[in-house]
């Protein structure tokens, strides 16, 4: 490891830590070049056991020590609080920023091939939902989840966050469109269910009674919901019973939802 304080914010070597506010240019990926940022200690430790591999760590001087596990070969950079805040753009108070290099996603034939239970995120912006769906998913004995080529990032640091660093337990790829992944998943043998509200859903109670062996659960975003491919993509479509004039919940609500009773 080795150790490399910093003080100008302007300094190259903080290049991948800077303007890390700026969500819209990280929709699919954060930052440019194969690299995501993890953010804590313990989200870093469980990346780090789930065979990621830090590029550089960025820290205050007073959490230096929790770093130095981490790091392996890394360089650690040390900066002053001001410079660190300066640089992202927030408070960092978590004790470790680090840029990781991403893993090789898995094909989607590979990943569903011997799942039975397996969550899709169609189109879901909202990178909190994300991570609380990832963390529903991996508390709740998913096999594999798939993200839609416009769903948000599960990288990005703040659903590594909400996930509580789930988002490295659960095996997970990012798909094509449904004219190609459907074919993968009927030949896997999944039997694919759509959460919406349309005329002909099932209550998710009596569906979970006859549960297919093998399922694919399909979630859409939280304003559209589910896309017309998404919907005939389906098996069945299946429902939430609501009370009290409510139509739906959120889409990580459902997810744990529909996941305990498919569990």
């Amino acid at each position: 490891m080795t150790i490399e304080r910093i003080d100008d914010p302007a300094d190259p070597r903080l290049a991948d830590y800077r303007g890390l506010t700026d969500t819209a240019l990280r929709r699919v990926a954060e930052p440019a070049g194969g690299l995501y940022i993890a953010e804590s200690a313990k989200v870093i430790a469980r990346a780090v056991a789930a065979g990621h591999r830090p590029r550089s760590l960025l820290v205050q001087e007073k959490w230096l020590a929790d770093a130095e596990s981490l790091a392996g070969s890394a360089p650690v950079y040390v900066v002053p609080d001001a410079v660190a805040e300066e640089v992202t753009g927030y408070a960092v108070h978590r004790g470790a920023l680090a840029a990781m290099h991403r893993p090789d996603l898995p094909a989607v034939a590979d990943l569903v091939a011997r799942a039975r239970l397996v969550m899709i995120l169609e189109d879901v912006g909202d990178h909190t939902n994300v991570g609380a769906a990832f963390r529903a998913a991996a508390g709740l004995g998913v096999d594999a989840v798939l993200v839609s080529p416009r769903c948000a990032d599960p990288l990005y640091r703040r659903s590594v966050r909400v996930s509580m660093g789930t988002v490295f337990q659960v095996p997970w790829t990012r798909m094509p469109e449904w004219d190609s992944v459907a074919p993968i998943l009927r030949s896997a043998g999944l039997h694919v269910a759509a959460l919406a509200l349309t005329e002909d859903a099932v209550p998710l109670d009596r569906f979970a009674a006859r549960r297919p062996d093998r399922v694919a659960v399909v979630l859409g975003s939280e304003g559209d919901g589910l896309s017309r491919r998404a919907l005939a993509t389906a098996d069945t479509v299946v429902t939430i019973p609501m009370a009290g004039g409510v139509d739906s919940l959120n889409v990580a609500a459902a997810s744990a939802v529909a996941l305990w009773a498919l569990r």
